[in-house]
């Protein structure tokens, strides 16, 4: 198939395509005429790629899973290289969660002093307070 099929059923754009190229993610064949063409494991790799960017990996953390796929692997996050890098990323959002956790803490904290320092200083809006 063509680039302009290939981002057609992988939802992206021949743009897209072409970066994921420079980046030595996707390897086109070139017809006789120079024109890039891509079989369907090609399509498949850019799905993965598209999945994994989705949920915020980088164009570097994709690299294992797409060499997972290249080695004929029904999956690309079945190669130890993959795990390691779905271990890393899952610590990185454990962390992010757990920061957000403390701001959740520290605005439900002020939130609470607010709320509690208006009705002392300004009792006549307490009956209308939410």
């Amino acid at each position: 198939m063509l680039i302009g099929e290939l981002a057609e059923r992988a939802g992206t754009s021949t743009r897209t395509l072409r970066y994921y190229e420079a980046h030595g993610l996707v390897h086109p064949q070139r017809s006789a005429n120079g024109y890039r063409v891509y079989d369907e494991a090609e399509l498949r790799v850019v799905r993965e790629i598209r999945a994994l960017l989705d949920v915020g990996f980088g164009l570097d953390d994709v690299r294992p899973f797409v060499a997972c796929l290249r080695a004929g692997n029904a999956s690309g996050d079945v190669c130890p290289d993959s795990v390691l890098v779905l271990r890393r990323k899952l610590a990185e959002v454990d962390e992010y969660l757990d920061r957000l956790g403390a701001v959740r803490q520290q605005l439900h904290t002020q939130l609470t002093h607010a709320i509690a320092h208006r009705e002392e200083t300004c009792p006549r809006r307490r009956a209308s307070a939410p």
